[in-house]
């Protein structure tokens, strides 16, 4: 079965094909360098997590600008990104399994790769992986801040981890994984800044305990898009991970940003549909539904049309309450909001990159569907 591109090079906005996944370079690059121009004076590291966009040419961007690398949540992702060019990753989470282990010594042979973990069988297995690849391989501890998801409990089991993986010839003790990912969509500045500081201090109790073992933590890693100033402001952490800021979605739209040093990035990711059908005097179909666009953080928003309202998603259709608003007659294009951006990034096979009107470029999300 043939693949027929959604647009090509030069071609108008008004002529691309959809549902498809639209970027707009400009505001995309500006957000890219506002991140740099936020962190001004700060003693920090960025590694941005690919996770949001799955694609080498955003990653080399992002490292253009003085990224250090970029994280990855699975194996498969990584390979990718370093398949496209990427020489420094870490993987923000924990490799279970022989086959994924294998691949992950592997490809800690082509570029510089460190991974997460937070069980002494999980330890065992990667040294395992490790001694039969013939590598050393960097390990960092992932520690529990608050998210209650993976990571090993602050302080003594922390430390009583980093002693294993110290203890293990193949392998390197590289410092503590702490993200508090539930922190990043906590909607006011106070409660996002109370989570850091609360997990700041398990990091700190953490740190002090190695530091007392005579164990060196090289470093602390963790943020996210809706935190980050917070941990690089906090002494403790070396290296932010902040994703969706190149593309900012519904869900952290819904966040307080006022006085929280953190900039108003822009909506650079668009989903680009088409109304499809018009039978009612208030609302209208378009063909964007639930496999074009993520609804696990709520429903798309309609851009630059506050008074419509997206109100229901089935398979392949997508229902606007039009509330009054003129137009958006059948052929009419039109731009939605993601709520989640990283899943909905996941549900294409490129970014439609966009300037003034025209196709620019069009960029493969070269990890789409890499779970394994």
């Amino acid at each position: 079965m043939p693949i027929y591109p959604p647009a090509t090079v030069g071609m108008p906005l008004s002529e691309v094909d959809t549902p498809c996944l639209i970027l707009d370079l400009d505001a995309f690059e500006r957000n890219l360098k506002r991140l740099h121009e936020s962190l001004a004076g700060r003693n920090v590291m960025v590694r941005p997590h690919a996770k949001s966009h799955k694609c080498p040419q955003i990653a080399l961007r992002q490292i253009a600008l003085g990224a250090v690398g970029v994280c990855c949540q699975k194996v498969s992702e990584a390979e990718a990104l370093v398949d496209g060019g990427v020489g420094d990753v870490l993987i923000t989470n924990e490799i279970v399994g022989k086959p994924k282990l294998a691949r992950l010594a592997a490809l800690a042979k082509r570029a510089r790769v460190a991974v997460c973990a937070d069980h002494a069988g999980n330890v065992a297995a990667l040294s395992a992986a490790a001694q039969q690849a013939g590598i050393t391989l960097d390990v960092l501890v992932e520690i529990n801040v608050g998210a209650n998801r993976c990571g090993v409990e602050p302080g003594e089991p922390a430390l009583t981890l980093a002693q294993k993986i110290s203890a293990s010839p193949h392998l390197r003790f590289a410092g503590l994984q702490a993200y508090q990912g539930t922190a990043q969509h906590l909607r006011t500045v106070a409660e996002r800044r109370a989570a850091i500081e609360a997990a700041a201090a398990c990091v700190s109790r953490t740190t002090a305990l190695l530091d007392k073992a005579g164990i060196a933590c090289g470093k602390v890693t963790g943020a996210g898009t809706g935190t980050y100033i917070f941990e690089a402001s906090s002494s403790v952490y070396h290296e932010i991970q902040p994703g969706s800021y190149i593309f900012m979605d519904g869900d952290y739209a819904r966040n307080d940003w006022t006085e929280s040093g953190i900039p108003r990035f822009e909506h650079s990711l668009l989903v680009w549909t088409t109304v499809m059908s018009r039978t009612s005097t208030d609302r209208a179909i378009v063909d964007a539904g639930l496999k074009a666009s993520s609804i696990d953080s709520g429903m798309p928003r309609v851009a630059d049309a506050p008074g419509v309202e997206y109100i229901k998603a089935s398979d392949e259709h997508g229902v606007l309450q039009l509330n009054g608003a003129a137009g958006y007659e059948v052929g009419d294009k039109l731009g939605l909001i993601p709520g989640h951006c990283d899943p909905t990034v996941n549900l294409y096979d490129q970014y439609v990159c966009i300037r003034k009107g025209r196709v620019e470029a069009i960029w493969p999300i070269t990890a789409r569907g890499a779970l394994l």
